[in-house]
């Protein structure tokens, strides 16, 4: 059996970054998916007058697409690209906050990495809006669902 070989450690083991440049640009898209376990108290303040801190679906929204744009500060091995464009769907639900999110850009890599920190943050900055009221949120199942471009093509997360 051939030895795996991996690609962002060079021949003595050391991080690197991947060389994309000899990649072509195409138009590269993945969507993310995550949740906030919340209260029946924050479900009713999100549906109604609001929690304490303000809007916090408009600060978990921005949150996440700010975060999309600076994945490769919080990631060491991610390239800096081109972020296109970003869309977060927050869904308040009857015990949690859905959370979407697609990452788009036309680049020599993809955005899977983008869209889960969008989630991961945009779930992070909803907390930090709701957790006066709900110390106990949790912040689950994020994951990408789906990944569009490059050589790989399509790719989607089986039911």
């Amino acid at each position: 059996m051939a030895e795996k070989e991996f690609t962002h450690v060079d021949s003595s083991g050391a991080a690197r970054m991947v060389d994309v440049s000899g990649k072509d640009v195409s138009v590269r898209q993945a969507t993310a998916t995550g949740a906030v376990l919340v209260s029946a108290e924050v479900v009713a303040l999100l549906r109604g007058a609001g929690v304490p801190k303000g809007d916090a679906l408009a600060v978990a929204r921005i949150a996440g697409i700010q975060a999309a744009k600076r994945t490769p500060d919080l990631v060491p091995l991610c390239h800096p690209i081109a972020i296109h464009g970003v869309t977060v769907d927050l869904e308040v639900l009857d015990d949690r906050v859905a959370i979407s999110a697609t990452v788009r850009t036309a680049d020599r890599t993809g955005v899977e990495m983008e869209a889960l920190t969008c989630v991961s943050v945009a779930a992070l900055a909803l907390v930090d809006m709701v957790k006066a009221v709900d110390p106990a949120a949790v912040i689950t199942d994020v994951r990408v669902e789906e990944k569009l471009g490059g050589k790989t093509g399509v790719w989607r997360r089986e039911p």
